[in-house]
């Protein structure tokens, strides 16, 4: 009997259907050596994610110029300094740092020609940076407050601030300008804020600070606009509520527009993208007067209430 050479030799794995093996290696079809290579390569693009991910929220990032909602200005982020218990008077907790190299400020008054003051900051490892105020503390940066006999004037976002005669009574007074980060808490150094006062005199009713007399509108006379604006706008604000509603001023580019607003409660005046800001006295009637030579859109609005009094569109 003819032995069969085909006998105990190991039979080639069956070949599932739709799919070709190699006889000679047994090698994995086409289509699952692919899937295999795709799943490899998913695994890795997760690990590079995490990877990626993981630096982004690692520790050495700069702190967000954001606080998170519903969390106050000094629960924002950002590790400057020490926040203190203690307050600054008006509010406002205390960053403490080191005295060496921690921010400085002085200030001066001169007499304005025409009316009330030019005040100059003078400040030393601070900048000023009115783009990211309301965010987080960051090592010397931030605005500053201007006080009068420890009442707030105005919020500064620059070393320059016109201070109206208006805005000062008669007799002697104290002027303060303090420094703050963008959370809004006041630099301090040993416990005490960062701050520089110099002593003021306001002038008799209708007087400048430089002594000239300016003619008193009679009571009866109804506001007129500034000869020197091209158009006017005059805004009340009482218990929170603007008169008229707020719309928008157009302009020509190049036209001065004179701001007239009257709150029933002290304020300021800030309009975007030109840094302009004015005191609002409670009950009296105050003017912001500026050329518009920027092109776009810029909201006039209040600092202490928030409110859009109306919109500059320059063509």
């Amino acid at each position: 009997m003819t032995p069969d050479p085909t006998r105990n030799q190991p039979s080639a794995p069956a070949a599932p259907v739709g799919r070709t093996w190699c006889d000679a290696c047994g090698t994995a079809p086409r289509a699952q050596r692919s899937a295999r290579r795709g799943f490899r390569g998913a695994a890795l693009l997760a690990v590079l994610l995490l990877l990626v991910g993981g630096a982004a929220v690692g520790c050495g990032g700069r702190a967000t110029t954001h606080h998170k909602p519903g969390t106050s200005h000094e629960q924002a982020s950002g590790s400057v300094g020490t926040l203190l218990e203690v307050q600054d008077g008006t509010g406002h907790r205390l960053r403490e740092v080191p005295a060496e190299g921690a921010p400085e400020v002085r200030v001066a008054a001169r007499p304005d020609s025409e009316d009330g003051w030019n005040l100059q900051l003078t400040v030393r490892n601070f900048r000023f940076t009115p783009d990211s105020t309301g965010g987080a503390a960051l090592p010397g940066a931030g605005h500053a407050h201007l006080e009068l006999d420890g009442r707030k004037l105005a919020r500064l976002y620059g070393p320059w601030f016109h201070l109206p005669a208006a805005q000062v009574p008669e007799g002697a007074h104290t002027l303060t300008v303090r420094l703050y980060a963008d959370d809004h808490t006041a630099w301090a150094v040993a416990g005490k804020p960062v701050e520089a006062a110099i002593p003021l005199t306001g002038g008799a009713p209708g007087q400048g600070a430089g002594g000239h007399p300016h003619a008193p509108v009679p009571a009866s006379s109804p506001p007129a606009a500034s000869p020197q604006a091209d158009r006017t706008v005059t805004v009340t604000i009482r218990e929170g509520k603007v008169t008229p509603a707020p719309g928008r001023t157009e302009l020509r580019r190049g036209e001065r527009v004179a701001l007239r607003v009257t709150s029933d409660r002290p304020d300021t005046l800030h309009v975007h993208g030109y840094d302009k800001e004015l005191a609002l006295p409670a009950g009296q009637e105050a003017t912001l007067t500026l050329t518009a030579d920027r092109t776009g859109l810029f909201e006039v609005e209040t600092h202490e209430s928030r409110l859009v009094l109306t919109q500059l569109l320059v063509r």
